[in-house]
């Protein structure tokens, strides 16, 4: 790891997360499920569930701030990408809460997300 890799403050590997509060002209919902991996500052994550049949989300940490792009497929066949920057804190269990605010490339507004860790099994 370089020395700014040796700085990150999270560590989302392995984490499990569903979304709890979606905006309208989201498409993620809480059947949608999303599992992070993490190499250093990077982030990747896929998800799937509701009406996303296949996404994928490529990112970097900043501190507290998970800055990333999207891909996705949905239900209807259409195809979107998208920038977002999430927002990570702690809930009072100590699970992960990220409040994602997107912004769509492939379709016109933007909108906020809320997602929680899922309890470890």
């Amino acid at each position: 790891m370089s020395g700014e890799d040796s700085a990150v403050r999270w560590n989302m590997d392995g984490v499990e997360m569903h979304v709890v509060e979606t905006a309208a002209n989201g498409e993620v919902g809480d059947a949608t499920n999303f599992r992070f991996v993490q190499r250093g500052a990077e982030v990747t994550c896929a998800y799937a569930g509701g009406a996303i049949v296949s996404g994928f989300l490529v990112g970097r940490l900043e501190g507290d701030v998970l800055r990333f792009v999207y891909v996705q497929s949905d239900q209807t066949g259409r195809l979107d990408a998208g920038e977002s920057r999430g927002e990570l804190s702690r809930l009072p269990d100590g699970r992960v809460k990220m409040t994602e605010h997107f912004n769509w490339f492939t379709r016109s507004g933007t909108g906020r997300n809320e997602f929680v860790e899922l309890p470890r099994r």
